[in-house]
């Protein structure tokens, strides 16, 4: 959910400076572009809103939902950027200094809210309130081609079974997308199941030949306390969590406005809702994400803050155990002055973007027992913390690189670097600690640092010194890590100019990476 409202002429429409900012003292002041509160998260690149907006516009003044890609053949990372009237694509083999390679308009009257999301190098786009937009499918290769950017990009194929809908979910497991909050498009013969704003699944197997499925929601189905019919958000896997009752089946955690109802949904012609999880004060049911062992999910509630007064910024953990009977856990309390907006989880760290204070990152580690300790954030919203609808949107924090993306609809798409993560293997547990990092001794230094790491499990390492725009530097370290012994990492920066470095440092079952600046 997104309202409109006045924006806040903070940042200059400029580029960054091309260089990467550390986060010290609290802050990061990046010429041209603005002074943020941080900590433990690195500036490195940004592109204000004007930027990617569609020249003479009216409606290109804001952005909103975004997700990424890799290249596959080239590891070009891709930051997909919504706007309210199309998608643009960015991109950061560069990171200090973004390029929007090209944009992809609307299909239909511009939108505050647009969803894009990511399956077989092709991007699957849907807009709200903008009857007969559809799904856009865009071959995303195609950003290889491009010499002169930007170039405006036309769509590969369209699927207009529906007409407008508010999200996008797609299973890259099963190859399924699902529109949710759709509105069917009239005279498309579709069965009664597409009336509800529920799901809408479509068969993107061959991504350009997207074809109809199913339509269900829990207002048709047999459902708990309560039917909202209305699904808002989703995440759906194959499911391999604790309970055994449901491995291997494709399993819906569904954001449905004041319940999180969990469907299964393996065969298209007989969903089934399987139960609702239900927790105190709800007000709208936003979105969410499991935890890497698919134990506990993580909601926002995108009202609450508003309509609880003196209520701050909260975290909702369901223990989804049972699948049949799930429970609310607890409920983490921030102490912000904001609205949560959309997370997702890698690793043990929840990324949340929260409107006006920006990025956060959560350690899970405590989930278990009841606790989450944030332990780094990014505010892109400086100019004040209060609870309304200006700032973050979203984040995507998959990239292989370590990069975080975040999109603030007033101040532009952000690229960030996390500097205190222990571990980033997906599909960790949010309790597991594959191994620990100590920080670079001294930092910075002119003549070398030294680093020291502890496995879980012994396994062969390797630990490669990047500059900041991915390029590799020096090999520090590449042997075998024997469970829980200290090893030591020498990082030689002779001959090294002047500069932010990352010191990545890879094993079987973990990745992490430590920040390194080298003084002359």
């Amino acid at each position: 959910m997104r309202h409109v409202v006045p924006l806040f002429a903070l940042l200059l429409a400029l580029p960054a400076s091309g260089q990467e900012i550390p986060c010290q003292n609290g802050q990061a002041s990046v010429p041209g572009v603005g002074v943020f509160p941080c900590k433990d998260v690195d500036f490195v690149g940004h592109l204000p809103v004007a930027s990617i907006a569609t020249p003479g516009s009216p409606a290109a003044n804001e952005n909103n939902d975004l997700w990424g890609w890799t290249d596959p053949e080239t590891g070009t990372e891709y930051a997909l950027v919504g706007t309210q009237n199309g998608v643009g694509f960015v991109d950061l083999s560069t990171p200090t200094t973004p390029v929007l390679i090209g944009k992809l308009p609307a299909a239909a009257p511009a939108s505050v809210w647009r969803d894009v999301k990511v399956y077989a190098n092709h991007a699957f786009v849907v807009a709200d309130n903008s009857p007969g937009h559809g799904m856009q499918v865009f071959d995303l290769t195609r950003l290889r081609d491009v010499t002169s950017p930007p170039v405006t990009f036309d769509v590969d194929a369209r699927y207009t079974g529906f007409g407008s809908a508010h999200n996008i979910v797609i299973n890259e497991a099963t190859g399924f997308a699902y529109a949710v909050g759709s509105g069917v498009t009239s005279g498309q013969g579709l069965p009664s199941s597409c009336n509800p704003r529920g799901f809408h699944a479509v068969d993107i197997r061959t991504p350009q030949e997207p074809t109809f499925a199913a339509c269900f929601s829990d207002v048709l189905l047999e459902t708990g306390p309560r039917s909202p019919g209305y699904t808002h958000d989703a995440q759906c896997v194959i499911y391999n969590g604790p309970d055994t009752d449901h491995s291997g089946r494709e399993i819906c955690f569904a954001s449905n406005e004041d319940v999180v109802t969990i469907f299964d949904v393996t065969d298209k012609g007989n969903v089934r809702v399987l139960s609702q999880a239900e927790y105190p004060n709800d007000s709208y049911t936003h979105q969410g994400w499991l935890t890497g062992d698919q134990r506990f999910f993580l909601a926002n509630d995108e009202l609450d803050e508003r309509n609880n007064p003196g209520m701050m910024q909260r975290t909702i953990v369901l223990d989804v155990e049972d699948l049949d009977d799930p429970e609310f856990s607890f409920a983490y309390d921030s102490g912000l002055t904001s609205i949560d907006h959309n997370l997702y989880i890698r690793s043990r760290y929840a990324f949340e973007s929260n409107y006006e204070t920006g990025l956060r990152i959560l350690d899970l580690t405590g989930i278990e027992t009841g606790s989450l300790e944030e332990i780094a954030f990014f505010d892109t919203f400086p100019a004040r913390d209060a609870a309304s609808f200006n700032g973050q949107w979203s984040n995507y924090p998959f990239f292989e690189s370590g990069l975080v993306i975040a999109n603030d609809g007033d101040n532009g798409l952000f690229v960030l670097r996390p500097t205190s993560l222990v571990a980033l293997a997906d599909g960790d547990g949010p309790g597991t600690t594959a191994a620990s990092l100590s920080e670079p001794v001294p930092n910075p230094t002119a003549s070398g640092a030294r680093l020291t790491l502890r496995v879980a499990t012994g396994q062969p390492v390797r630990a490669d010194l990047y500059d900041i725009a991915g390029r590799l530097v020096r090999r520090v370290f590449d042997g075998q890590a024997p469970a829980g012994q200290e090893v030591v990492l020498e990082v030689d920066t002779e001959g090294l100019p002047a500069a932010v470095y990352i010191l990545r440092v890879t094993g079987d079952d973990f990745r992490t990476g430590r920040r390194l600046v080298v003084t002359r």
